[in-house]
């Protein structure tokens, strides 16, 4: 008695249309927590469900003539934050596995379809159900999230995600069309995060016509007649010619590199877990991880997503080699090369990246929702779901890794460099990864404070510059082999900062005086106006930016002025807080400080700060 649902979703007040062979008594389940919310009698050939407008938005099971037919209430409008998209194009493209010509799938041999269509009895979750776990823990939690189709992506993406938060993509969703990929990218892009408890997420390009009740993927550019017409939209792996896209730019890794286990061999998930690669992230917050502990028993595999990543002093970093972002920060993972005797050998690489004004963050194995019982497992989804949800606040100082006691910093060439407390040169890699400091052999007096200027300007070379306690400026080559600190000028007596913009040096005194000179001319120095407070002193996009040892950060624009009392002085402005940062530097739009803590941190510049609450003792007016 096969029955199915004319869509995969509706909204509240909204009608689906059944197909029957015959009549049939009908129950209606809540599948987040199996709660019967509708009992009926259902008519063939066609039986009407009317969604009732009280019905929350949610994944729904009918048991009907026999068959589970699945469909999501969908909201009218926004009621949470967070939007969980339900992968029905993946339910559809196993739905029959091993039945030729009835599914995408017939274990990989001559038989499978390339076209298979929604209007087939029984398209749900496959028996392990990997996109139960996180949903039903959503509603014991209390997390308030919407659900959608991966149909509502596809046919109404901008306008469905325009006002959420955060994006969900759980368990197995593996097709994807272009539509739900570029509405899903530029949701991002704007500014709107996208959290994937998942792996093998976006791996075929799929078409759908029909109306959408039909879903197409050859698989094979060669037998799509579309690929010689029209290539982007080849339903081919999104990695692969012609249509070159590969997942990584979306969710910052792919199964290309991950691991599968399979059928009687499933059962190593349950002896395989994380490792910790970054403890001290956000995402790791509450866990009591330490980096090299494992967590999350049983929530790696069946199938997992990784990114190509090289070692540096035995923190992973990504190679960008298979298209995953250079901004991807490596949180955990775990060498499943082993389970090339069970199916495919690889990696699981656990990450989190910034693109555009969104972040976007990767559990990276299809099995996620099952460890959630464990409460380090419980920690990470809560921490992502939180943060990533929350309404747009001031950005917040990010760990980035280690820092020892630094007594200056600067960013030059995608390096950060710094002097320690007791006069040596450090460089480490300019990332949000936890990469380890390297020392560097440098001659002569070492410098109290660094700087160095964004490009070549006035006729000095890029490079590092700093002031001695003795006032001498100095310039150093940004090279990791031995070099000397070679003089070049004299700076202000008393300079306890540094920095440069606009083709000058900017330097602060004792007596809190701000000076400039011309970077050529570096010994004709002249008062531009007070310190402002500050006691570090960088540059971030064109504008000087301090810490004040009370934990404001100052900003102005780069301008002489000419006294500190004079109208025609240019004024500092509170920017927030250093959150005990006691040195500076700038990159890309970031401050990047360090304090008592040991830890490095940066954040963001470009955005609204104004509601960001001062340490205890400051009062915001400054």
């Amino acid at each position: 008695m096969p029955a199915y649902a004319d869509a995969t979703s509706c909204e509240p007040g909204g009608t689906l249309r059944f197909a029957l062979s015959e009549d049939s008594p009908v129950t209606v389940y809540d599948a987040t927590d199996d709660r019967i919310v509708h009992i009926g009698h259902a008519t063939a050939p066609v039986w009407e469900l009317a969604v009732p407008s009280g019905w929350p938005s949610s994944l729904y099971r009918a048991e009907v003539a026999g068959d589970e037919v699945w469909f999501v209430v969908r909201a009218a409008a926004p009621a949470a934050p967070i939007l969980v998209s339900v992968p029905f194009p993946t339910w559809l493209a196993y739905h029959r596995a091993g039945v030729p010509g009835e599914s995408l799938y017939y274990f990989e041999e001559a038989g499978r379809a390339d076209r298979v269509s929604f209007d087939c009895p029984g398209i749900g979750p496959p028996p392990e159900r990997w996109e139960e776990g996180l949903l039903r823990w959503l509603r014991r939690t209390g997390h308030a999230a919407d659900f959608c189709s991966g149909l509502d992506l596809h046919e109404r993406g901008p306008q469905l995600l325009r006002d959420y938060r955060l994006l969900v993509v759980n368990g197995h969703d593996e097709y994807w069309s272009k539509e739900m990929r570029d509405a899903v990218e530029a949701f991002v892009d704007a500014g709107g995060n996208l959290a994937c408890f998942a792996a093998n997420t976006a791996y075929w390009q799929a078409r759908f016509e029909d109306g959408g009740r039909t879903m197409v993927c050859y698989r094979d550019a060669v037998r799509d007649p579309l690929a010689a017409t029209d290539p982007a939209r080849a339903t081919v792996e999104w990695s692969a010619a012609p249509v070159h896209r590969p997942e990584n730019a979306m969710t910052g890794v792919s199964y290309r590199h991950g691991a599968g286990a399979w059928g009687d061999f499933m059962d190593v998930m349950k002896e395989t877990e994380y490792t910790a690669r970054f403890a001290a992230h956000w995402v790791f917050a509450g866990t009591g991880l330490r980096d090299g502990d494992g967590f999350a028993l049983g929530a790696v595999g069946y199938e997992t997503d990784a990114a190509l990543f090289a070692e540096d002093g035995g923190v992973p970093v990504v190679t960008g080699g298979d298209g995953t972002p250079p901004s991807f920060v490596v949180l955990a993972t775990a060498d499943l090369r082993h389970w090339r005797r069970y199916g495919q050998g690889g990696h699981a690489t656990m990450g989190v990246f910034r693109r555009g004004g969104g972040t976007v963050f990767t559990a990276a194995t299809v099995n996620w929702g099952a460890s959630l019982g464990d409460p380090v497992t419980d920690r990470i989804t809560r921490n992502v779901l939180d943060r990533l949800s929350a309404p747009p606040a001031p950005p917040p100082w990010d760990v980035i890794g280690p820092a020892p006691d630094l007594v200056a910093l600067t960013a030059c060439e995608h390096a950060f460099w710094a002097i320690d407390a007791a006069g040596v040169l450090l460089v480490r890699r300019a990332s949000g990864q936890n990469v380890p400091w390297w020392p560097v052999v440098a001659g002569g007096e070492p410098p109290v404070c660094l700087a160095a200027p964004r490009e070549a300007v006035g006729g000095r070379p890029v490079g590092l510059y700093g002031v001695t306690e003795r006032g001498r400026l100095l310039h150093r080559p940004p090279v990791r082999e031995p070099a000397e600190w070679e003089p070049v000028g004299a700076a202000p007596p008393g300079t306890r900062a540094l920095a440069v913009a606009d083709g000058r040096f900017f330097a602060v005194t004792a007596d809190d005086r701000l000076w400039c000179a011309p970077i050529a001319e570096p010994d004709d120095w002249v008062t531009a106006g007070d310190g402002g407070g500050v006691s570090t002193l960088t540059a971030v996009g064109g504008l000087l930016v301090g810490a004040c040892p009370d934990g404001r950060i100052r900003m102005r624009r780069p301008v002489p002025g000419t006294s500190g009392t004079s109208p025609g002085a240019e004024a500092w402005e509170n920017l927030g807080y250093a959150a005990g940062r006691t040195v500076l530097a700038g990159y890309e739009g970031r401050l990047v400080g360090a304090g008592t803590d040991g830890r490095l941190a940066w954040r963001e510049t470009g955005r609204e700060i104004n509601g960001e609450s001062p340490p205890p003792g400051v009062s915001r007016s400054g």
